[in-house]
């Protein structure tokens, strides 16, 4: 991976930040990391996160790359996204946010059904905080001390590994 020009920081509303794009499994572990400036939007971040995605299957084989569920928050509610999910043939909850439901509504019929939610599986969401907090626990991860961010990514991919030892 190369550098990027702004070293994945970026002004959003708390100032000069940068976000940690991550899919965890079950079990809190991380399995792809991203990193982008606090500016960018996380909904295009999407079909990066779903293209890094490798599991190794226990015996012979290639990785998986298809999960069974995806949970996801607000931040990654799209057309594309869920269209992205729908092609590959994975079945995911993710929550439609409000603007999205009154421009739905706004449009009448031609504005498609409302998506599917199930609530009780949208509990288990909290698997994705966890893995942050984990991650988090780290001081120089939680207040990004390095300058470049090939060295941050570094530490959050360690970090990430110990996560997986017992």
């Amino acid at each position: 991976m190369g550098e990027p020009a702004d070293h994945a920081i970026g002004r959003s509303r708390g100032g000069l930040t940068t976000k940690i794009h991550a899919l965890v499994d079950g079990r809190a572990r991380p399995l792809v990391l991203q990193l982008t400036a606090g500016n960018v939007n996380d909904t295009t971040q999407f079909p990066q996160l779903m293209t890094g995605l490798r599991v190794a299957r226990a015996g012979r084989g290639r990785p998986r790359t298809r999960p069974e569920h995806v949970l996801a928050d607000k931040g990654y509610s799209s057309r594309a996204n869920r269209e992205l999910l729908r092609r590959r043939n994975i079945s995911h909850t993710i929550p439609e946010p409000r603007d999205q439901q009154a421009n739905r509504a706004r449009r009448g019929s031609r504005g498609g059904r409302p998506v599917g939610f199930d609530k009780t599986r949208y509990r288990r969401r909290n698997v994705v905080e966890r893995g942050f907090c984990q991650l988090k626990h780290w001081r120089g991860l939680a207040t990004r001390y390095d300058r470049h961010a090939r060295n941050y990514l570094g530490a959050l991919q360690l970090a990430a590994l110990l996560s997986w030892l017992p």
